[in-house]
């Protein structure tokens, strides 16, 4: 198959652990070609295809480099629908100009393109607020832009979680304890005076144990999870936020949480999920770009991306 991998650039991924090269390397391995483009350079004329500027790869695990340019070095312009499969694996945040591009992949899609994650689906969960639909699963939560509210709140359940809902890796995530302090400034930091909508959540201890990401590959769930455990005085678990990444198998919760969850997000073309659970609790559902890959591989011997690849040979004879 011709894959085609639209994905931040080149020479910002980090080999060592980023997942989208875990795929890109397994999907060499399994006898596919592999190409890339970056968001910025899709586009639509009237009368034509979506297309992007796309380079040929071969990835050199021997070489200086980690891949080589097959071709024209600068990259051929493709419309989407000539590749077999369309691999969306652009990084968050998810801003206007992700929502953007998830509106030319739909228009690619239309053409004929068939694009993992659905972009439509993309954009219908958002990573926070899609637990919402799954409330037998998470915390006591609450989403308001209205302070006296999220007060409130801190005063049913003393511990709480406050976070913006466009943020990433850990940023933004505070944690007022049932002093309050600082909940006020905190509040207006979050929802800049009412202008913007906030997460509040009910403080689960179980972080200490770590914020769990338990994969969902093709509506079948990877059986190893990665525990991102936070370390020091740090309340996020993320390893953007310095967290400590440990492989482990599932718990009977977290099996339950994923066999509900992974046929349903798979009849709406999300052939890739992240969730995250702490303790008991469902706190996000990752679309984007979820990642995990290596760390879960390296750690437990079970080949993530390996599944991940055969998940899309295995839908192509249903195209």
């Amino acid at each position: 198959m011709n894959l085609l991998f639209i994905a931040d650039p080149l020479d910002s991924f980090k080999t060592y652990k980023d997942s989208t090269f875990a795929m890109m390397s397994q999907a060499q391995a399994r006898g596919h070609q592999v190409f890339a483009c970056e968001v910025n350079t899709l586009h639509w004329k009237q009368g034509q295809k979506v297309s992007a500027q796309v380079l040929a790869l071969e990835l050199t695990p021997q070489g200086p480099h980690w891949y080589k340019v097959k071709g024209n070095p600068t990259g051929n312009i493709q419309a989407l629908d000539q590749f077999d499969a369309v691999l969306m694996r652009k990084d968050p945040p998810f801003d206007s100009e992700f929502f953007y591009a998830t509106h030319l992949l739909s228009q690619a899609t239309r053409e004929g393109a068939k694009i993992f994650n659905n972009a439509q689906a993309l954009r219908e969960h958002p990573e926070k607020l899609a637990i919402l639909e799954f409330p037998q699963f998470i915390s006591p939560t609450l989403v308001t832009r209205n302070a006296q509210d999220i007060k409130d709140f801190h005063q049913e359940h003393q511990d709480i979680i406050l976070k913006p809902l466009d943020g990433m890796g850990g940023t933004g995530i505070f944690r007022v304890p049932a002093n309050g302090l600082n909940l006020g400034a905190i509040i207006e930091t979050l929802n800049r005076y009412g202008e913007q909508t906030v997460m509040v959540q009910k403080f689960i201890p179980q972080i200490k144990d770590g914020d769990k990401r338990v994969l969902l590959i093709g509506g079948e769930v990877v059986p190893f999870c990665l525990a991102r455990i936070p370390q020091g005085g740090e309340v996020r678990g993320n390893l953007a936020a310095g967290g400590k990444g440990v492989a482990q198998e599932l718990s009977p919760r977290d099996l339950e949480i994923a066999q509900t969850l992974a046929p349903i997000l798979l009849k709406r073309g999300l052939m890739l999920v992240g969730l995250d659970i702490i303790g008991d609790c469902l706190t996000e559902i990752n679309v984007t770009s979820p990642t995990g890959f290596q760390e879960i591989t390296q750690q437990k011997g079970f080949n993530v991306a390996e599944m991940y690849i055969k998940a899309i040979e295995n839908l192509q004879p249903h195209w």
